[in-house]
Parts: structure tokens; C-alpha cells; sequence
């Protein structure tokens, strides 16, 4: 079909290889409480599938898009735009509910999640959306929901509460989740210490 539309004059779209997005990243503790919960979890609820790797385990706070490639001055923008949202004190997250997200059957996500305790997190990431927006990189999704996704698995598990995972958010990240790998890797690109 590709072949058709190039002799057609048509060129396929190119395929993404950079999915970009800023996260928070819990720190060696709250990964290692992560783990235990995940165990349980698994164990409570019949869940095979494996779960998110440690280094792997993030909250998103915004996707920033899929390229093929990182087009140019990107980066430039969102460095602009991150450096501006820098300007918070460090601020305490807790993870307190568990629950899965409604989703593809046989990959729905499993998360962690958390009340009132995500306020400061939830203003962050207004503040950020706000200043990347500034520079014209628009969110897409429409609500935010903050979460750290455990693994993806079929079984739709209610809402239960977990003890809690907290950590102290003192920087935000910028990650290239390079995209059609065999083996999912996450680099990071640049770190903004948090300096209010």
C-alpha cells in the first residue's frame, strides 16, 4: 500500500521513533514500596501480567507528543518552558488508592492514584501546562489524572486503598521513550531541579 501511494505522488507519513514527555520520578524508597504493593496487588487480585519495571516507573505530567525524530528547536521550547515552571519549592506526593483505568481488555492500566494529597501536584502540572502552552506545545489530553501505572493486565480491579506511597518531588525530567524497540527504553533528556 506504501508503494502505491509513493507512485501515486504520495509519500506514507512517517513512522514515530520518539515518544517525549515529562514525568516525575519516585525516588529509590518509594520504588521499593511500589514493588511490595505491586506483589500484593497482584496476589489479591489474580494479575499475571509483569509489572512496570522500577526504572520504568513514572508519573506523567505531560506528553509532549510521538515524532519521528526530534524535530528541531523542540527542545529548546519545552527547556524554555520547563525552566519557567522550575521556579516551585520541592512538594510531598502520597499514593494512596489502587485501581484500574477502563482500557483495551487484556491491557488495561493498573495505577496507583491519590486524593487530596496530589494537590501541589496537580497545580504543578497546571502551572507547566500553562507555560508550555505559552510556547505553543498544547496538551492534549483534557483532564489530568495523576497516577503511576503498575502494570496492564485484563481483570477491571475497583478502586481499593493501599498504603500509601509519598515522596518528595524535588525535580521533573524530560524522557525520549524510544518507540518500536524490542526492549522499552527511556532516556532522559534534561532534569529541572525544582529551585522555589
Amino acid at each position: 500500500m506504501s508503494d502505491q501511494m509513493s507512485l501515486m505522488g504520495f509519500d506514507p507519513p512517517p513512522v514515530p521513533t520518539d515518544r517525549l514527555f515529562l514525568a516525575l520520578l519516585p525516588d529509590a524508597p518509594a520504588r521499593q514500596s511500589i514493588a511490595q504493593a505491586i506483589e500484593g496487588l497482584r496476589a489479591d487480585h489474580g494479575l499475571t501480567a509483569k509489572a512496570v519495571q522500577p526504572d520504568k516507573l513514572h508519573v506523567t505530567l505531560f506528553h509532549v507528543g510521538d515524532f519521528p525524530g526530534i524535530p528541531p528547536g523542540l527542545l529548546d521550547k519545552v527547556h524554555a518552558a520547563a525552566s519557567q515552571a522550575a521556579r516551585v519549592a520541592p512538594f510531598e506526593v502520597a499514593f494512596d488508592r489502587a485501581a484500574s483505568f477502563s482500557g483495551r481488555p487484556g491491557n488495561r492500566p493498573f495505577v496507583l492514584r491519590g486524593g487530596e494529597a496530589l494537590a501541589p501536584l496537580v497545580a504543578f502540572q497546571k502551572s507547566l501546562s500553562d507555560a508550555l502552552a505559552r510556547v505553543n506545545i498544547v496538551r492534549k489530553e483534557r483532564v489530568y489524572t495523576p497516577h503511576v501505572t503498575l502494570l496492564y493486565d485484563d481483570p477491571l480491579v475497583p478502586e481499593q486503598a493501599v498504603a500509601p506511597v509519598s515522596w518528595t518531588v524535588s525535580e521533573f525530567v524530560l524522557i525520549d521513550s524510544l518507540m518500536n524497540q524490542p526492549v522499552k527504553r527511556y532516556d532522559v533528556l534534561a532534569r529541572w531541579p525544582l529551585s522555589g
